[in-house]
């Protein structure tokens, strides 16, 4: 038989049970409390390009439509350099409590990490995802003459020739470790060909090289490539997304080609400090996820090939951290390497 605590023991053993009741009650509304009267200033939303760009743009009209749900302002500050890195090292570093954000992109928190020989961030540690923002798919594109010249008149005829005739293909792009260089990479990868790649200083200098017929094809930006496409000048045969675009359905995807789980895209979303408090990402997300649904932000993205794309603070990030195993391997496959 267990033998009764003496009653001073059994006075605190019931003070104590009694002070962590308090104590929970006490926490218990915390978290809603937070999330009332948060946000009682500006808040600071760094893009990490130039201004002007897609990025800049989006986040600007983004932050209009949020003014009045949060009732504070969105103060869009363009922190441009080493590839995003500069901009997003300044939100990885601030404090967690919901008044500094970053429009963060598939180079900020998949490429960079494996592109870069030292990174001022921890992309996963650093940050608290919050939602996707929208995807962009790429489209590759051929110079009519050269597809013409060659026979190819689709993405089975490109691969083929290329097993044919190793080295005899060339693909422009924007630079060493640009989603062109790497699509092209991932190409070259599953498909077991070989082709020489062309790096330009930038995707306007790489589109005027395929114009003009100085290379035979590229992986362009679909926003940038849609005028060329429609007056003529660039023949498409495939976007690299997972699925087809709705702005250009009749194209197919690269994987319906025949090359399965061939996915590449430019995306782009919000991220804040890691540490930040739950009930501020859950109602940031909220907002953002009912901005994008508004006829404004819709138009603005498809100016640019855009699909509104958001996601849950949890899902985001497992899809940030399928996006970085994908793009380490297609990296180090590549040697890019910035030092």
């Amino acid at each position: 038989m267990i033998p009764p605590l003496p009653p001073c023991a059994t006075r605190r053993r019931f003070a104590a049970l009694g002070a962590l009741l308090l104590a929970g009650a006490l926490a218990a509304p915390a978290a809603p409390a937070l999330a009332q009267t948060w946000p009682a200033r500006p808040i600071r939303f760094v893009v990490p390009y130039p201004p002007g760009g897609p990025l800049d743009q989006v986040a600007r009209a983004l932050a209009e439509q949020l003014r009045g749900p949060l009732g504070q302002p969105l103060t869009v500050e363009n922190r441009p350099g080493a590839g995003g890195n500069i901009g997003a090292d300044l939100v990885a570093k601030a404090a967690p409590d919901g008044y500094a954000i970053v429009m963060g992109a598939v180079a900020t928190h998949a490429i960079n990490p494996y592109l870069y020989a030292k990174m001022p961030y921890d992309a996963n540690r650093d940050f608290a995802p919050i939602t996707r923002i929208a995807i962009v798919p790429n489209v590759l594109v051929l110079n009519p003459a050269a597809a013409e010249n060659l026979g190819i008149r689709s993405v089975g005829d490109l691969i083929a020739y290329a097993r044919r005739n190793p080295g005899k293909l060339n693909y422009a792009s924007g630079g060493n470790g640009s989603a062109g260089h790497l699509a092209g990479e991932l190409l070259e990868a599953q498909a077991g060909v070989s082709m020489v790649h062309i790096p330009y200083g930038g995707a306007a200098p790489a589109q005027l090289g395929l114009l003009s017929g100085q290379t035979d094809l590229m992986f362009d930006n679909l926003a940038s490539a849609t005028p060329q496409i429609r007056a003529g000048k660039l023949k498409a045969f495939a976007v690299t997304t997972a699925q087809r675009s709705s702005f250009f359905p009749e194209l197919p995807t690269i994987a319906e080609s025949g090359l399965k789980d061939f996915d590449i895209s430019t995306w782009f979303g919000v991220f804040a400090p890691a540490g930040t408090p739950a009930p501020i990402v859950e109602r940031l997300n909220a907002e953002f996820t009912k901005a994008l649904a508004s006829a404004e932000i819709r138009d603005r993205l498809a100016r640019m090939g855009a699909e509104p794309a958001p996601m849950s603070p949890d899902a985001f990030g497992r899809f940030v951290r399928a996006e970085q195993a994908k793009y380490q391997r297609v990296v180090k496959a590549s040697g890019a390497r910035i030092e």
